[in-house]
């Protein structure tokens, strides 16, 4: 692991919040163990390993019944970790994939069969090298055939220019961790404006509530970041999707613990109503069809 990053937390806390029977962590991830499943040469950080048997032993301690594990850039284009994480949970997990525009017919049947359900654009430029926008629409245009989504991750100033190519897929839309504002700005920043109408505009684009823990200035309690995330659920009720991105790789300043961020939740979707959608039936919708 690069020295400067923190590891997950070894003993997080036990929720307040009961998830409703259903619940989905609907973002986080499996590094390594990198014996087994080495990290991409290309990677921008090293993070510590993260396998399997943790992230399901703490999706049963923090009361949740299925995940969506997200192949994040550390392990490039080789998402042999994430669909072995996805063959040993069986129908208590969905993936989202990383592909280049070389991915075979047959490579993506077999994703498909172990439980992936989407890809995942990356613009966030210190994680990645740039892809032409033209290889991302032909794999969108490829992926679709299979019913299959597209998860996009970029930060708020990236998202005006961004906008003309996101009206180009073909699919279904998941926004990562609110697009990234910057909350010091505030929910009546226009950056954030343009982020809401975005969604306003496209019925097709999801986004996850997701991440305080990253977006926050002030530190826990994320009260800073509470106000974004409450007015998404409560203008998308039913284009939201919530995840703890455990293990919280890159983190630098804290590292949360995960029974904290479960305890968010009804800070965010402040209704029974809008915590089942929240938890259970967008992510069945999506990811159970």
């Amino acid at each position: 692991m690069d020295p400067d990053y923190l590891p997950f937390h070894p003993n997080p806390g036990k929720p307040a919040f009961v998830p409703p029977p259903g619940a989905v962590d609907a973002h986080c991830h499996v590094f390594g163990p990198a014996d087994r499943f080495p990290y991409a040469p290309e990677r921008k950080y090293t993070p510590c390993d993260a396998p399997k048997e943790r992230l399901f032993a703490l999706r049963d301690f923090l009361g949740f019944e299925r995940n969506v594990i997200v192949q994040a850039s550390c392990h490039g284009r080789d998402n042999a970790a994430l669909v072995d994480a996805l063959r040993t949970a069986g129908e208590r997990a969905r993936g989202v994939a990383v592909v280049g525009p070389d991915v075979t017919d047959a490579a993506l049947r077999d994703m498909d069969a172990a439980g992936v359900r989407a890809v995942r654009f990356n613009f966030v430029k210190r994680l990645v090298d740039a892809t032409p926008r033209e290889v991302f629409l032909g794999i969108a245009n490829r992926i679709a055939d299979l019913g299959w989504h597209v998860v996009v991750y970029f930060e708020a100033p990236d998202l005006a220019d961004l906008i003309p190519f996101l009206r180009q897929l073909p699919t279904t839309i998941v926004v990562d961790h609110m697009g990234r504002p910057d909350v010091s700005k505030g929910v009546d920043h226009p950056e954030f404006r343009r982020f809401m109408d975005l969604l306003a505009d496209n019925d097709n684009i999801w986004t996850k509530v997701s991440c305080p823990e990253r977006l926050t200035v002030a530190g826990p309690d994320y009260g800073d970041v509470v106000p974004f995330a409450r007015r998404l659920v409560e203008s998308f009720p039913d284009r939201v999707l919530w995840g703890t991105d455990w293990p919280h790789p890159n983190m630098k300043s804290h590292m949360p613990d995960d029974g904290m961020l479960v305890d968010v939740i009804p800070r965010i979707a402040t209704t029974e109503d809008r915590r089942r959608g929240l938890l259970v039936g967008n992510p069945t919708r999506l990811y159970w069809p």
